[in-house]
C-alpha cells in the first residue's frame, strides 16, 4: 500500500492542482475539488491513501 503527500498549490474553479512533497517534482497534478475533503485551500497539506484524500494536520 503507498501513501502519497500533496500540498494545494492552486485552486481553479472545480479543480486543485496539486503538487507532490514526498518526492522531488515540479509536476502537478489536476483533481476534481469533488475528491478532495471540504474546507481546503492554497497550502494545505493533503494526504493520499487507499484511493482517498484527507488533510494532514501539522
Amino acid at each position: 500500500m503507498e501513501t502519497w503527500f500533496y500540498v494545494v498549490d492552486s485552486i481553479d474553479g472545480d479543480y486543485a492542482n496539486l503538487r507532490r512533497t514526498d518526492i522531488e517534482s515540479d509536476d502537478l497534478k489536476l483533481v476534481a475539488r469533488a475528491l478532495l475533503p471540504d474546507g481546503i485551500s492554497e497550502g494545505t497539506k493533503l494526504k493520499y491513501e487507499l484511493m482517498q484524500y484527507s488533510i494532514v494536520e501539522d
